[in-house]
């Protein structure tokens, strides 16, 4: 297709993906579930799964081969806006009182997936037919693990705003646990490339450019003030434009290190000083990711084939794939908040927020299957993973609530806020 070809088709698949997004999230949201979680499932409503297998002419024609690249780049537009206003929304000092078992949850919410991956694929990995060949066990089996490690962040945000949790001991809890977490994974998936690559330069690279990052943002805090008195002399169309600049530049440059545009596109959104002219701009970006944000989950469910998982061996991959992620995250990060000392009902809160993976695997998945390391077959089983643990959140937030306030005296809750950093007996 030329490029005159390609521009109406991508017109004509934006409509129907917006479209289908919107059907799709009001119908889950009948049943608790957030906006995000429909976009990720109309992905794979629109690809070879759902659509491709009911009219196959159909999907060839919105999403031709060519196309999908473009879907690809304008995605990571709206990924990297919507990353950015989740970091601009977040709210360091929520952090307070929760560091110690936040660092507990986080490093077992990261250790505990990762060696039972790696474990399952050595178990029973060669037998599946899902492995990719000429890519060797040891690489297989760490890149699944650190795949299982990954927290959906972006969808964790959004669901503790959505039902207005930020306030609460386990909503501030999850919030630092899952950002420590993407961070860490995002550090273990450039050393599992770097393994595939023959070579230590792709960690070495991520670390020092992480570190360089760190120092860069620290100069942005120190100099918030000053900023926040230039942009007051900046008209706010220009305003906008250096924006999008900084934005844009920081995302390239976490993505040349390996840690990945969103990653950067959130940190940034994290210091990014706050003045009535600069908020106006933020407010004014939110809606790029809101829109474009879906055609990145059309590329994966382009991606996404469940038919593969039709035979035996690759079903039974994908289940124990599912198992090993809900005892891995869910499990872990519940027992990991218990032995802080933290109360069961937020244990139990915690471990359901911090198992979903949604849109952060996804691009783990994608990078994976770019670099030759996925097989169809295992990008589709994790994607299951991905979408199941998802789901679960909500309803298993709802379930926990509606037993806890069954127990609760008139006008006790057993999550208020607690000052104190020292983990308590109970």
């Amino acid at each position: 297709m030329s490029a005159t070809d390609l521009a109406p088709a991508f017109f004509l698949a934006v409509v129907v993906i917006l479209l289908v997004c919107r059907v799709v999230s009001r119908l889950l949201q009948l049943v608790g579930q957030p906006p995000v979680v429909g976009e990720m499932l109309a992905g794979v409503v629109l690809g070879p799964s759902v659509l491709g297998a009911l009219l196959p002419a159909v999907e060839d024609g919105l999403f031709p081969q060519e196309l999908r690249p473009i879907l690809y780049v304008v995605g990571q537009i709206g990924l990297v806006a919507f990353m950015f206003h989740v970091g601009w929304d977040f709210r360091v000092d929520r952090l307070r009182g929760v560091a110690r078992p936040a660092a507990l949850v986080s490093a077992a919410g990261v250790l505990v997936p990762v060696v039972l991956g790696v474990l399952l694929i050595v178990a029973v990995g060669e037998r599946t037919g899902a492995m990719a060949p000429g890519v060797s066990l040891t690489v297989s089996a760490l890149f699944v693990g650190v795949a299982l490690a990954v927290t959906a962040f972006p969808m964790l945000a959004r669901i503790i705003a959505e039902r207005k949790l930020s306030g609460t001991r386990h909503g501030a809890l999850s919030l630092g646990a899952g950002a420590v977490d993407d961070a860490v994974a995002w550090v273990l998936l450039a050393g599992v490339f770097s393994i595939a690559g023959g070579s230590a330069g792709l960690v070495s690279l991520a670390v020092a450019g992480g570190f360089g990052l760190i120092v860069v943002l620290a100069v942005v805090v120190r100099l918030r003030q000053r900023t926040v008195l230039l942009a007051e002399r900046v008209p706010p169309e220009n305003l906008l434009l250096v924006l999008v600049g900084a934005l844009f530049l920081v995302a390239w440059y976490t993505d040349e290190i390996g840690l990945y545009a969103v990653f950067g596109a959130f940190t940034l959104g994290l210091v990014f000083p706050r003045s009535e002219q600069l908020d106006h701009s933020v407010r004014t970006l939110e809606p790029v990711g809101r829109i474009f944000l879906p055609l990145f989950f059309t590329y994966s469910g382009l991606n996404t084939d469940f038919t593969l998982l039709g035979s035996g061996p690759v079903l039974l991959f994908t289940a124990g794939c599912l198992l090993v992620a809900i005892a891995g995250k869910f499990g872990a990060c519940w027992l990991a908040a218990r032995l802080a000392g933290e109360r069961n009902v937020v244990a139990l809160r915690v471990g359901a927020l911090m198992n979903a993976r949604g849109l952060m695997q996804l691009i783990a998945l994608n990078l994976g299957l770019a670099a030759g390391i996925v097989t169809q077959a295992m990008f589709s089983a994790l994607v299951v993973v991905a979408i199941v643990t998802t789901v679960m959140a909500t309803p298993l937030l709802t379930l926990i609530d509606r037993r806890q306030r069954g127990r609760e005296e008139p006008g006790e809750r057993d999550d208020r806020p607690r000052p104190a950093v020292v983990a308590e007996s109970h």
